[in-house]
């Protein structure tokens, strides 16, 4: 059974399980994996630790510090599903100017500055902040009631494990897929054109600015001030019913074209039923 620290430290509100372990490795003045290894002998990495966590080492790291397995298991990720894991940074992306923890030695990661799905502080609902400034913020201003609405739907799928018709998490992924302007853009750049834009047009206009954009179903975390419309997209969808998906096929073609339907046709068949896509109020 593991032993006890001597002096343990209070988890912050929001905490990740690694940044908890790693405050008390400063505080002890180990290095993080060795402090994990006082309580999972094993142990060969502290990543890991955020995402993996089964009940049995919840059990342990508990022991190490003399907190309930609850607790620790909710400072980590493990209970969010795993489409949830592509939208979880490896380090902090986001912060909150209002509650950025300020403490002695090594600066506290929290579990919503990992998180690709926010775009508002959990705790105070301020807008968040990275470490950059850009001019998306105001070209999206249109969007951002539809965009908070999305980030709830996210959220309380990731978090809570509350489904809809189709899961956020699953829309967002599927607004990355490529699609076919109409009409052809003459620069050839049809890397720029997903299938947000059909939905979010300033969001092709947004793009317009980037010289590569990266990101796509399988890599969906998007940069803080284009992620409104990627969140007011899942919103609208979400609204709109299934009758959008069978609009957003007709802007696809070819393989893509077919993974989308693949993924989706068991949602498109019965649309019929729901008749034409609702209009959602944006602001």
């Amino acid at each position: 059974m593991t032993a006890p620290l001597p002096v343990t430290l209070p988890p912050l509100r929001g905490e990740l399980l690694s940044s908890w372990i790693s405050r008390h490795a400063n505080f002890y003045g180990v290095t993080p994996l060795t402090m994990l290894r006082h309580g999972l002998p094993d142990a060969t990495s502290l990543g890991p630790i955020d995402l993996s966590l089964t009940k049995v080492h919840a059990n342990q790291i508990a022991g190490m510090f003399g907190a309930s397995p609850k607790l620790v298991h909710g400072l980590s990720f493990a209970g969010v599903p795993k489409v949830a894991h592509r939208f979880i940074a490896k380090s902090p992306m986001q912060r909150c100017a209002r509650c950025t923890p300020s403490v002695a030695g090594p600066l506290p990661i929290l579990r919503s500055g990992l998180q690709g799905w926010r775009i508002t502080c959990p705790h105070c609902g301020e807008p968040y902040m990275n470490k950059t400034s850009s001019g998306g913020d105001w070209a999206l201003a249109r969007y951002r009631a539809a965009a908070r609405r999305g980030e709830t739907l996210l959220h309380n799928h990731a978090e809570r494990g509350v489904e809809t018709w189709l899961p956020p998490l699953e829309i967002a992924r599927l607004l990355l897929m490529r699609r076919i302007p109409w009409r052809p853009p003459r620069d050839g750049d049809l890397w720029r054109y997903r299938l947000l834009g059909a939905i979010v047009p300033d969001f092709d206009d947004l793009l317009t600015k980037d010289s590569a954009f990266t990101f796509s179903p399988k890599h969906p975390i998007l940069p803080l001030h284009i992620r409104p419309a990627l969140l007011a997209g899942v919103a609208i969808i979400d609204h709109a019913g299934p009758p959008m998906l069978r609009m957003l096929q007709g802007h696809m073609m070819g393989d893509n074209k077919n993974r989308f339907v693949m993924a989706t046709d068991h949602l498109v068949t019965p649309a019929i039923e729901w008749g034409p896509p609702q209009q959602m109020q944006l602001i």
